[in-house]
């Protein structure tokens, strides 16, 4: 019989990487959890590590057993879900990763939901971006994340996660404007709509190299014809919309950032078929049916239901 803590030390490791990562997650040494390894290489009577430089990685035993191990800890997360649903109250502590328009716009009017519904219940937020967010998840270190996928940038999801479809957030063209940048006008005042191949010599902020939004946005530029001249780079998109209204940079701004308030930078249609990106929550599916996830998914919902688009 396989030992059960030492079957997660395993997984850990699969999910996190290095030995020293997964000591400093579980509060271990480094030298506890290679010993805890040896000895399930013991259990197992195969060889579980092997080295790769300074490193070690899974063997093909291993990753199997690794897969076991999930379909375990599915079924005691389906448990807890289950005994949670067998009583009167939410309780406990739902931990919730979200990206920065959703932690602004989304998450504060959903938590005001939970309080009222569910005073016993402690959300506790973290802003984070989905290509860290979702490993996370895997790993355990949160219980949802609310995640954005841009067009034809959707990512297939393990198998072992959960998503449902929150909210499809326009995402605009925001040009400076011409004659007075630092003083942007009511954008009703700035004439026709402009193109995106128009301001192909004009500087660019967008989010970090490596991202999701980062490859939209220069794959839908270089479909327009040209190559952004990226200039600034930040995951804050409050930046992206200052350095816009004092005449620095174009950029492409969704919807969520405005949140009903009236745009203080012109605004202009992208193609069709590339200007939608989709927010949803994703769990482990393990965890999916747990009365606190069911409630912060609704509480989502109703956050989203009333999220009033741009005043124009």
């Amino acid at each position: 019989m396989f030992d059960l803590h030492r079957l997660r030390l395993l997984r850990e490791l699969k999910h996190r990487g290095t030995l020293a990562a997964v000591a400093a997650a579980l509060s271990y040494s480094p030298s506890t959890v290679s010993q805890q390894l040896s000895q399930l290489e013991a259990e197992a009577g195969v060889r579980l590590l092997e080295p790769v430089g300074r490193r070690v990685r899974l063997t093909h035993q291993a990753e199997i057993l690794v897969a076991h191990t999930e379909a375990v800890l599915e079924r005691l997360e389906r448990a807890q879900a289950d005994i949670a649903d067998s009583l009167t109250d939410v309780a406990g502590t739902l931990r919730v990763a979200a990206f920065q328009t959703a932690a602004l716009t989304l998450v504060p009017p959903a938590l005001t939901l939970l309080r009222a519904a569910h005073p016993r219940l402690r959300p506790h937020v973290t802003e984070s971006e989905p290509e860290d967010a979702l490993p996370a998840l895997l790993a355990r270190d949160f219980d949802l994340v609310v995640t954005e996928e841009y067009p034809g940038g959707a990512i297939p999801h393990p198998a072992e996660l959960d998503q449902e479809p929150l909210l499809a957030d326009t995402l605009r063209l925001a040009a400076p404007h011409p004659a007075h940048p630092a003083h942007p006008a009511h954008p009703a005042d700035d004439g026709p709509p402009i193109t995106l191949r128009s301001l192909a010599g004009h500087p660019w902020v967008m989010e970090p190299e490596g991202t999701a939004a980062h490859r939209w946005a220069v794959s839908l530029c270089r479909d327009a014809g040209f190559e952004p001249d990226v200039r600034f780079e930040s995951s804050d998109l409050h930046l992206h919309l200052r350095l816009v209204e004092e005449g620095h940079a174009a950029a492409f701004l969704p919807d969520l950032i405005w949140n009903g308030r009236h745009p203080t930078v012109r605004l202009h249609p992208l193609p069709r078929a590339r200007h939608t990106r989709r927010i949803s929550t994703v769990v482990r599916r393990g965890r999916a049916r747990h009365p606190a996830i069911t409630a912060c998914r609704a509480a989502l919902r109703r956050a989203a239901e009333g999220v009033a688009k741009p005043a124009g």
